[in-house]
């Protein structure tokens, strides 16, 4: 979706010609613990909510027994074919780490475009992210790829995740001097209780560079809802990676800061969870996974709720 079409909720990505929801719709779920009808369930209320940024793995779920990787990329194919929306959406997919299709050779990035391609049953990827960086692999290489998909018109703009501040710098200054494809966004693992993993020479460069960034995990694998607490039980297939949190006092005070702001705005955990990173500096729209439609209304809500400068003091406070 470009500005021409835009509603007033929608956000520019970087330095790119997108334009999307504050809320990216995270794809791992799909085909792993939603099936296809639960996705396509999920698919078809977000984007009746307003949303449109859709953020997939050409990987997703090859760590399934039985699964080859690549099932969410097929699923949210044959649902953009069955609704006939393409153009009302922004489809953000990866390389690098399907099984058939490891690594970052500029071969192997132009075989797995075409892979996802196929699977998405489109012409074109929106937002095409290297998933993880391949230090052993020269950034020329990798953006000289990006590039010829770009002029080739698979890819409208390119991206990185997982990647070093050292080396995205390395990215950044071989395009602007070969006037090659640029990254327009960084997808950073980062939330209220992670967040050395993105803040400081990473994040400090996204400021300086003018690139967006669209964070993963940012709910920390389901612990920023609030559903776990002291002597619950949660029946999720991430449950382990959330429940670590609990025993770490960060984890306790966030926690407490979020009940209270929650309570102030009757709002949600999740969603003042999401909106104190979607205010963060350079963050254009955090990633959330719903694997039903009713864990969907307090993830879309974030376009609506504006903490107070004092709600997200409080935030950062209790999470540093």
């Amino acid at each position: 979706m470009t500005a021409s079409s835009a509603s007033p909720v929608l956000r520019k990505l970087g330095a790119s010609d997108l334009e999307v929801f504050p809320l990216a719709l995270g794809g791992n779920v799909f085909g792993w613990t939603a099936d296809e009808a639960t996705s396509f369930a999920v698919l078809d209320a977000y984007t009746a909510a307003g949303g449109n940024f859709i953020d997939t793995a050409d990987s997703y779920s090859a760590w399934i027994e039985g699964n080859q990787g690549g099932e969410s990329e097929t699923i949210i194919g044959k649902w953009l074919k069955a609704r006939g929306n393409r153009d009302d959406v922004v489809v953000a997919t990866k390389v690098s780490q399907h099984p058939e299709f490891q690594g970052l050779s500029a071969a192997n990035i132009k075989a797995a475009a075409d892979a996802s391609l196929r699977r998405l049953d489109t012409d074109h990827i929106d937002l095409y992210y290297t998933h993880f960086d391949k230090p052993e692999v020269p950034v020329e290489e990798i953006i000289g790829a990006l590039d010829e998909l770009v002029r080739a018109g698979k890819v409208r703009h390119i991206a990185a995740s997982n990647i070093s501040a050292e080396r995205l710098q390395e990215s950044l200054d071989f395009s602007d001097r070969e006037g090659l494809a640029r990254y327009v966004a960084l997808q950073p693992h980062y939330n209220l209780v992670s967040r050395d993993t993105y803040e400081g020479p990473l994040q400090d460069l996204a400021s300086r560079t003018g690139l967006a960034a669209v964070p993963y995990y940012a709910l920390a694998s389901g612990f920023l809802t609030g559903k776990y607490r002291p002597g619950t039980t949660v029946d999720s297939a991430r449950a382990g990676g959330a429940a670590k949190h609990l025993d770490s006092e960060r984890g306790q005070r966030v926690l407490t800061a979020l009940d209270e702001v929650a309570e102030a705005h009757a709002a949600p955990v999740p969603t003042v969870a999401l909106a104190w990173l979607a205010a963060q500096p350079t963050v254009t729209a955090p990633i959330a996974s719903a694997r039903t439609v009713d864990q969907l209304p307090a993830l879309l809500a974030v376009a609506d709720l504006t903490l107070t400068e004092e709600e997200l003091q409080k935030l950062t406070r209790a999470s540093a």
